[in-house]
Parts: C-alpha cells; sequence; structure tokens
C-alpha cells in the first residue's frame, strides 16, 4: 500500500517537471521572437533611413529639383536654379579621346597596340635576344640552348603558310627601307597597307617581294606628303629603278591609289634642313617655287631638280653660303641641273635679276 503511494508520488513530482521546463521553454521562445522582432524593426528603420539619404542626395538642398552630373566640368548641379552641389569629382574613364574603333585599340593601355608592321599584327609573342632573366643576371649554357630553341620554334610557329612567310619578308624589308630613308611611323603603316592589299589581290605572282614592297613605300611616301626620289629609293631597295618604276605604275593602276604629282615644295624643308639654311632662306625657296607655279615654268620638269635649284637661289638671295656641289649631294642632282634652274626661278621672281 504505502508502495502505490510512493510511486504516484514520484510521478507527480515528474509530472510538475515536465510542466515546468514546458513552460520555460515558451518564455524563452516568446522573448526570443520578441528580440527578433525588435531587431527586424532596428533594421527596417535603418533601411529607411539609407533610402531618405539616398533621395536628399539626388535632390536640390534649396529648391527640391533634381541633381545632374556634368561630367565634363565634373560638376553636381541642379537642373532648375543652377546651384551646383558638388564639384570636383573624380572621372574614372581615360584621359584620352577616341573617335573610333582602330583609335580606340591605338590608345588603350590594356595591351600591346596591333601593328600592320608586322605580319600577325603583333597579337604573337616575341622572344628576346637577351640571354638574361628578369634580374639581369646571365643564362647558364644549357639554358641560353634551351632559349635559342624556343625562339627558332617560336619563329616557325609565328607563319603558318606562305602567304604569310611572304608578308613577314615584305614587311621587314618596308620597315628597313623607311628607317634608311627617315620615313615617319605613319609612311610605314600606310606602306604595309598597300603591301596587304596587293598581296590579297594575287598582283604578286611574277613579280619579286622586294619590288612590290618597294613600290607600295614609294606610293606611301608620295600619299603623306613626304616624297622621296627614285634614285633615293634605288639607292636602298634590292632592285633597280627601271623595275621599281614599272611596278609601282602597276600597283597604283590595279589597286587605283590616288596619288598626287610630287610638289617640289614638299622637299623644301629637308633639303634646307640638310644643308643647316635658316628659315628666312626656306621661306624665300617656297616663295620661287610658287612664282613659277604661278608662271607655269614648273610643268614637265623634275620636282627634284626644281626644289634643289629653289633652295640654292634662297641661300644666294639670303647671302648664306652654300655651294651647287652641296646642294647637288644633298638633293642629287647634278650640278648642270641646278644651275639651269635656278636661273629660270630667279628670272621669274626679279625678271632684271640676271640682265
Amino acid at each position: 500500500m504505502s508502495d502505490t503511494r510512493t510511486r504516484e508520488h514520484v510521478a507527480g513530482r515528474s509530472t510538475r517537471q515536465a510542466d515546468e521546463r514546458e513552460d520555460d521553454t515558451q518564455v524563452t521562445t516568446h522573448n526570443t521572437e520578441t528580440r527578433t522582432d525588435g531587431e527586424r524593426t532596428e533594421s527596417d528603420e535603418e533601411h529607411a533611413h539609407e533610402e531618405e539619404t539616398e533621395a536628399e542626395e539626388h535632390v536640390c538642398p534649396e529648391c527640391g529639383g533634381t541633381l545632374i552630373t556634368d561630367e565634363a566640368r565634373g560638376e553636381t548641379v541642379c537642373a532648375d536654379c543652377g546651384l551646383v552641389v558638388d564639384e570636383g569629382s573624380i572621372d574614372r574613364g581615360p584621359e584620352w579621346r577616341a573617335f573610333d574603333s582602330a583609335e580606340r585599340d591605338r590608345k588603350s593601355r590594356v595591351g600591346a597596340p596591333t601593328t600592320n608592321l608586322m605580319h600577325d599584327k603583333g597579337l604573337s609573342t616575341n622572344i628576346g635576344w637577351q640571354n638574361k632573366d628578369a634580374y639581369g643576371n646571365s643564362l647558364s649554357s644549357r639554358q641560353r640552348e634551351q632559349m635559342q630553341r624556343l625562339r627558332t620554334w617560336n619563329e616557325r610557329f609565328r607563319t603558318r603558310d606562305s602567304k604569310e612567310r611572304n608578308l613577314k619578308q615584305a614587311l621587314g624589308e618596308i620597315d628597313r627601307m623607311a628607317s634608311a630613308l627617315g620615313l615617319p611611323e605613319n609612311v610605314r603603316e600606310t606602306a604595309s597597307v598597300i603591301y596587304r592589299r596587293a598581296l590579297s589581290e594575287d598582283l604578286l605572282p611574277g613579280r619579286s617581294i622586294e619590288g612590290v614592297a618597294t613600290a607600295a613605300l614609294y606610293a606611301a611616301a608620295r600619299q603623306a606628303r613626304t616624297p622621296r626620289s627614285l634614285d633615293e629609293i634605288e639607292r636602298v631597295s634590292r632592285v633597280d629603278k627601271m623595275e621599281l618604276t614599272r611596278t609601282y605604275r602597276y600597283v597604283v593602276r590595279e589597286l587605283k591609289l590616288e596619288v598626287e604629282p610630287a610638289d617640289p615644295e614638299q622637299y623644301v624643308p629637308r633639303f634646307a634642313s640638310e644643308l643647316g639654311l635658316s628659315d628666312e632662306a626656306e621661306r624665300q625657296a617656297r616663295q620661287l617655287l610658287r612664282n613659277a607655279k604661278q608662271a607655269a615654268i614648273h610643268s614637265g620638269k623634275s620636282p627634284v631638280g626644281l626644289a634643289a635649284a629653289a633652295v640654292y637661289a634662297a641661300a644666294l638671295l639670303t647671302n648664306e653660303k652654300v655651294t651647287q656641289s652641296q646642294v647637288s649631294e644633298v638633293a642629287d642632282v647634278s650640278e648642270v641641273t641646278i644651275r639651269n634652274r635656278y636661273k629660270e626661278l630667279l628670272e621669274v621672281d626679279d625678271p632684271g635679276m640676271l640682265a
């Protein structure tokens, strides 16, 4: 009997403890939910505050108008009242301007610019010729052998077929001749484009690579108004003047290139610079040639000879000591041509000067 009462007492106490634990769990859950609601309320208030701040940043503090950004001046101004709210903003774009895709690629600093002076337009990898590592230390004999083997295979992989080998040889020839003649970068680029067109239109069969490359360089120099005479081109080329003139006429005719006749004035700055003449003498030479054009005595005469004679005559008029032999050597024309032409130029400029 007593054992039964004891068991009932223990069971009742266990039940009360379980009920107490359940009540504590409900209270804890209620407190947690209360805290979660409080935190959510604070988060919503912060988010609303941020939205109000952003809205205030896009509204004029004076009149409540809309703010706009003037990227050209780096300012934030009101569209209604014109109030300058912020100035000196940072322009994160490039500091250069580009008007087409080619100019944009050329000015971009994220990689080497493409160029027509290389057969692959400069997109391949080049292995330098210096046998040194990144720290400037010399390579061992075994490493030099490995690098030389890599250079050899790199050159073989850069040209996939005969057309690319042809183009690589021709562009190297154009660069060599342009360097010897002192021609600028734009002339070399133009010559490379002309040669690429000739290669794509199958104008090379029956003609030498050197001949077409020389003709392309001669045409590019004339188009860029930095002409060189045929004698100057012949001295640095591997073809003779007859082949050069024949190939030049063929390339210009087939590609329909617009090449204006050479102007004698285009030779004057180079001749005057090499002879060390003053700016006054150069201006006088240009004026003599303009007078000759007005009198129509330049027709049918070599532009190089006329330019050389004008430079010599201008040196005489400005009392600068230059001999006919010096002008002849610089311009690569005979002294007889200079004597004949400079008298004609002076006669046009002042009919009574040689009387």
